[in-house]
């Protein structure tokens, strides 16, 4: 887990200044309702005093190398943190609001300070919530696509699409994993793609979970590309070499587990006497992530008028790359995952647009082209979903 100093400064700076106006704000309570205002400004020092003690015992703890638990504890304290100071700074929002009448010689707006109370309150409640229960809730959302040059015999063919896992985040705990597994198992599909992250940091992170992840059945088999995640990018290595070992360490957890990884390569897809190519790239994306992909060398053919496709890891390839005939192979449908739709969806909306114009669910371009974001299973940063459920897609082909 990465500190950046925007995060220290809002701590130092942000933090004690939100205290600071609401200590001032309980003051406002003296005169008139004496006993609410001292057991405020008490349960103020306790919240804030054990809020300040959570960030500093997380700053204290290795910020990069340390162990999967260590980060995992990390992860949980700035978290804690962060539910307290968020749903604070709501109150101080509205409430900040709640005065503006009073510039004007009115009488301020009480009603926005107890909607503030409320809805500060609510936050806390829904963000733990978020990461007790919703982090867990899979969804299963069912999607029929048009595709291009789509072959008879594959029409009604049934993918199902999940993507960026994590692993990590669990530990030695597979029973999240076990409960995915099962649930794809009963959706009667002819394949499954992963469509990359199956790890936070390194590639030992799978292993606990390879038992479960290979009882993974699909009647054309289980097929997966590399995200951002996979490349041991976000781990301190000793030596060139270290890193290199735990790549192959990953490709050695794929291979236990059953599932074909496509490394910029492509595998046909059978029908009867119809075919479909499955190309799968390593991860191309938006900076600062690395590039290691390239489609070209995928699916050196171009356009040649075969069905295809395209597993990629971030929906910006396809955004910059594929969509509206930028990529002469024509590709009918590409699956991308990557967003987590910065695990925050509510009535539709996520903050994960204002980075990502394709962050969820299918988009299609003026020529027919389709892409569709899966929001992902596993959490990574912070470990809650606010909204933005756990995602198993099932995509239906079917010919225009």
């Amino acid at each position: 887990m990465r500190i950046s100093l925007n995060i220290i400064l809002t701590v130092i700076i942000l933090c004690p200044a939100i205290d600071i106006y609401i200590w001032s704000a309980l003051g406002r309570l003296r005169s008139q309702r004496h006993e609410i205002f001292r057991t405020g400004r008490i349960c103020q020092i306790i919240i804030t005093a054990l809020a300040y003690l959570l960030v500093i015992i997380g700053f204290f703890l290795p910020h990069t190398g340390g162990s999967d638990a260590t980060l995992t504890a990390k992860m949980w304290l700035f978290f804690a943190f962060a539910t307290v100071y968020l749903s604070k700074a709501l109150f101080v929002a509205l409430d900040l609001i709640a005065r503006i009448p009073s510039l004007f010689r009115h009488p301020r707006c009480n009603a926005l300070t107890i909607a503030g109370i409320i809805l500060s309150l609510c936050l806390f409640a829904g963000m733990w919530y978020g990461a007790l229960v919703n982090r867990f809730r899979i969804q299963v959302r069912e999607v029929e696509v048009p595709m291009k040059r789509l072959p008879n015999s594959f029409d009604g063919y049934r993918i199902v699409q999940i993507s960026d896992l994590h692993t990590g985040t669990y530990g030695n705990d597979t029973t999240y994993i076990s409960k995915l597994v099962d649930k794809i198992n009963g959706l009667d599909a002819d394949i499954v793609v992963f469509t990359g992250d199956i790890v936070n940091r390194n590639s030992e992170e799978l292993a606990p979970h390879v038992s479960a992840l290979s009882r993974m059945r699909a009647r054309s088999g289980v097929y997966a590309i590399l995200g951002n995640h996979d490349y041991g990018d976000y781990y301190s290595w000793p030596n060139p070499e270290a890193k290199k070992a735990n790549m192959e360490r990953l490709y050695e957890l794929y291979g236990k587990m059953g599932w074909t990884l496509l490394l910029n390569s492509t595998e046909f897809l059978h029908n009867g006497a119809d075919s479909l190519a499955l190309i799968g790239v390593e991860n191309i994306g938006d900076p600062p992530f690395h590039v290691y992909g390239s489609l070209e060398q995928a699916y050196p053919a171009g356009a040649d008028g075969t069905a295809k496709i395209l597993l990629s890891h971030n929906p910006a390839h396809w955004t910059n790359d594929i969509s509206n005939g930028q990529n002469p192979n024509d590709i009918g449908l590409t699956l991308s995952g990557h967003t987590h739709a910065m695990q925050i969806e509510l009535l539709g909306l996520s903050p994960a647009v204002f980075r990502y114009p394709t962050w969820g669910g299918m988009y299609s371009d003026s020529e027919g082209r389709n892409l569709y974001v899966n929001i992902g299973i596993g959490t990574v940063g912070i470990p809650m979903r606010l909204g933005a459920t756990p995602e198993i897609t099932i995509l239906t082909l079917r010919r225009p």
